[in-house]
């Protein structure tokens, strides 16, 4: 099983509870734990701002570029501008797009030339196949602006990039504690492209715009309800019969996070992946997986939650 990394994604963002370091700690923990080898490990290529306008507008490309910021800017998206933050999130944009192309069959080789101009390489989309990034779910980008600690959102650009080597039919499932809002924006006018998302209601952010599945849940939901209300959801992206699938696998439902109510065990979570992963590999599709949010209190269980999600990836592929 391929893994998708960079020890860039380590973004100087000063004080902050979205903890960056998180992925160099994973990705230390799976080798140290076997469960990778450094063989596995695939290094990311920048994306492109060719490739991030698939989804975003010109002109806000542009201000993140030059740094032509507001203050409305900087308080909306919650990160410091910096260069270094730019071309983290955009080498992270790029991580998600080489695990989504290796998945569905591109070989482990650069690829940033290819995407965009004429395939020459058929990609696979009839069999399972897992590639696990250790970064991205960038899912409150939109179009015109960033939002909640994402300047650009990666899943909506690979998936896009996926359509533009022929793929029709791609289901987004988005397990953060967090609605989907950018992700769900984007693809409000695409029938092909199912955005799932279940997250608490009462939560960040206060618009939430409709995808093809929202399941807003109580606080304090813990895991029966999580897990009930997820086989109902996972039915219906099977349902879509997609050629492909992207799991954003937030570990912020935990718990003890700082910024979620919901209130699932690590048992629960890791049930939850199980559950997904199951659902894809019954379809016999590529999946692709990203990690989203995850702010627990100790940073150990963050990074253990997230280390259960590949190791569970793992053991399916």
């Amino acid at each position: 099983m391929n893994v998708v990394y960079s020890a860039r994604y380590r973004i100087d963002i000063g004080p902050h509870v979205y903890p960056t370091e998180k992925y160099r700690l994973i990705y230390e923990r799976l080798i140290e734990t076997g469960v990778i080898t450094a063989s596995d490990v695939v290094e990311p290529d920048i994306a492109t701002w060719e490739q991030l306008g698939l989804v975003h507008t010109p002109e806000y490309l542009a201000k993140m570029g030059k740094g032509d910021v507001t203050d409305e800017d900087i308080a909306q998206l919650e990160l410091p501008w910096s260069r270094e933050m730019v071309d983290g999130f955009r080498l992270m944009v790029g991580g998600t797009i080489r695990a989504a192309l290796i998945a569905c069959g591109a070989e482990v080789r650069s690829l940033k030339s290819e995407v965009g101009s004429p395939a020459d390489f058929k990609l696979r989309t009839s069999d399972f196949h897992v590639v696990c990034h250790i970064g991205g779910g960038l899912h409150h980008a939109f179009p015109n602006h960033g939002e909640g600690f994402c300047p650009f959102n990666d899943v909506a650009v690979a998936a896009r990039v996926l359509q533009s080597r022929g793929i029709e039919r791609i289901a987004i499932v988005d397990l953060d504690v967090h609605h989907g809002n950018g992700t769900a924006f984007i693809f409000e006018s695409d029938p092909r492209v199912f955005t799932f998302s279940m997250h608490q209601q009462h939560n960040y952010p206060m618009w939430k715009p409709r995808g093809s599945l929202d399941i807003g849940l109580p606080d304090g939901a813990h895991d029966a309800t999580f897990l009930r209300e997820l086989a109902r959801g996972l039915a219906a992206v099977s349902a879509h019969a997609p050629q492909a699938a992207f799991y954003l696998a937030g570990a912020d439902p935990y718990e003890d996070d700082q910024l979620g109510g919901l209130r699932l065990t690590k048992d629960g979570l890791h049930r939850r992946d199980r559950m997904v992963i199951d659902m894809v590999h019954a379809a016999g599709v590529p999946l692709v997986i990203v990690l989203a949010g995850g702010y627990a209190r100790r940073i150990d269980d963050t990074v253990a939650i997230h280390t259960a999600t590949i190791e569970e990836a793992r053991r399916r592929s």
